[in-house]
């Protein structure tokens, strides 16, 4: 639940340094923060959060209207913070998509108690690892981000999927048919192209030089393992 990525959104300095810190202090890890509606939005454009704490009364554009296209882009709990508390106020707010509605001043124990509510409800059990650190190479399979020197790499779907699977398995030898029922989850009739296909686009994005791979190796006749560069090291 620690793990959890949350995002921010108030003009109140002190609401946000508040509700931050007593996040904090609950280990929670990843917080985000704006003041503007603009802000928020881009910043969900950007990033996905398990959940949204967004104030109603934002300078140039209110919660109520951004809601909306948060909603196109997430479907993480939603809570309203505001100081307007009328009934009709509550069921705008819901009607809009919102998951809660808090009303302000709040006890900032009472608003993590709700948040830790709605994760539990809401979080699947992650897996047994959910980063990988080869060398130049960072993998976080929670966030879907693939880093190589420091710099996001943009994998298509099923090349993301075989290179987490060669992360989980470092240093081992997979032939194709071995590949392609554990990735595509599909019995490999022996003609197919698709894993030397996936196999080039990931040397593409990866290896220094892909003519002559260093990572995703080749072992004649046999298949293909991933040799990683320096120590391996995956978090829980």
């Amino acid at each position: 639940m620690q793990e959890a990525q949350i995002l921010i959104v108030d003009d109140e300095k002190a609401i946000l340094h508040m509700l931050t810190t007593i996040l904090r202090r609950e280990a929670f890890k990843y917080i985000d923060t704006a003041c503007t509606a603009e802000d928020g939005l881009a910043l969900c454009k950007t990033k996905r959060y398990d959940l949204i704490l967004l104030d109603v009364m934002l300078p140039n554009r209110s919660g109520f209207d951004i809601c909306p296209y948060i909603r196109e882009t997430t479907d993480a709990p939603i809570f309203f913070l505001t100081a307007r508390s009328t009934d009709l106020d509550k069921l705008s707010g819901f009607a809009l998509g919102a998951d809660d509605y808090i009303t302000k001043p709040f006890n900032p124990l009472e608003v993590v108690a709700r948040i830790k509510a709605h994760l539990r409800r809401n979080t699947v059990a992650p897996p047994s690892h959910t980063n990988y650190q080869y060398g130049n190479i960072y993998v976080n399979t929670i966030s879907g981000e693939v880093m190589v020197n420091k710099k996001s790499v943009d994998l298509p779907a099923q090349v993301y999927q075989l290179f987490i699977f060669f992360c989980k398995h470092p240093n081992q030898l997979f032939s194709k048919s071995q590949l392609y029922e554990q990735v595509w989850g599909e019995e490999f009739l022996g003609e197919d192209n698709t894993v030397m296909v996936h196999i080039r686009k990931l040397r593409e994005k990866i290896e220094e030089n892909p003519s002559k791979p260093s990572r995703i190796v080749t072992v004649r006749g046999l298949g293909y393992k991933f040799v990683p560069a320096g120590d391996q090291r995956e978090h829980s």
